[in-house]
């Protein structure tokens, strides 16, 4: 879908230039799955994050959880980004983050803690060259879910060269030391933030960050309306955040 972001943004704002050329799609046919593959081994190898393999492609038994969301991000009708989205539930514990960081993540979950996972965020590398404010439209979509699922905390797991940039978009902290990623070869730490503290900070300095709540149900409403359904039915009315 095209990006819905209320109000449109300036040309001089961090996004805007490029933010009208977007359009967001879940990757969910074969041939778009093997698309992403490719791209996900291309940026990994050309990043020095894996080795060389044989099938050219990266993928992982997460790719069709029932709590995740695949994005492809398309400027112009061509796949330059995507990003996984995890919705992290009591009820719903499947991604990496809880994989590597359990013994921090599910003592939260068990207290009824929502959480909102971005995960495999990979750029073919071309078009990162090209389009310097890709990463902030893509990451767009963690911050976006955290809207919509009435999250409590974002996460993120960050290599260390990334963190300065997690920190000045989404204010996150360091909660957990690098710990080793499967099948690559640096080690991520965990990152966070409060989504209620951190809310207004960040739509003032980031604009593009804004969106409909049409936007969001395009987004994440989708035909796993047991999963949707059962977090959604979790959130008392009162404390669903106003759309912006």
């Amino acid at each position: 879908m095209k990006s819905g972001a209320e109000p449109r943004t300036s040309l001089f704002v961090r996004g805007g230039a490029l933010f009208d050329r977007v359009d967001y799609r879940l990757i969910e046919t074969p041939e778009d799955k093997d698309c992403l593959y490719l791209m996900r081994y291309r940026a990994y190898l050309h990043g020095g994050l894996i080795l060389p393999s044989e099938s050219q492609r990266v993928s992982d038994r997460y790719d069709d959880a029932p709590n995740a969301w695949t994005f492809g991000i398309y400027v112009d009708g061509e796949l330059c980004s995507s990003l996984r989205v995890h919705v992290l539930t009591p009820e719903w514990r499947m991604s990496y983050a809880t994989e590597l960081f359990g013994d921090i993540l599910h003592p939260r979950l068990d207290q009824g803690e929502i959480f909102i996972d971005p995960a495999r965020f990979v750029a073919e590398p071309e078009k990162a060259q090209r389009f310097p404010d890709l990463p902030y439209l893509t990451v767009r979509l963690g911050y976006l879910a955290c809207e919509h699922f009435n999250a409590d905390t974002g996460l993120a797991l960050v290599r260390a060269e990334h963190q300065a940039f997690y920190r000045r978009v989404f204010l996150n902290e360091t909660i957990a030391e690098p710990r080793s990623f499967p099948n690559v070869t640096k080690k991520v730490a965990l990152m966070a933030s409060d989504f209620r503290t951190v809310r207004e900070p960040v739509l003032a300095r980031f604009p593009i960050m804004r969106s409909s709540a049409f936007e969001r149900r395009m987004l994440f409403q989708r035909d796993r309306h047991s999963f949707h359904e059962a977090v959604i039915s979790t959130f008392e009315p009162a404390s669903i955040i106003p759309s912006s």
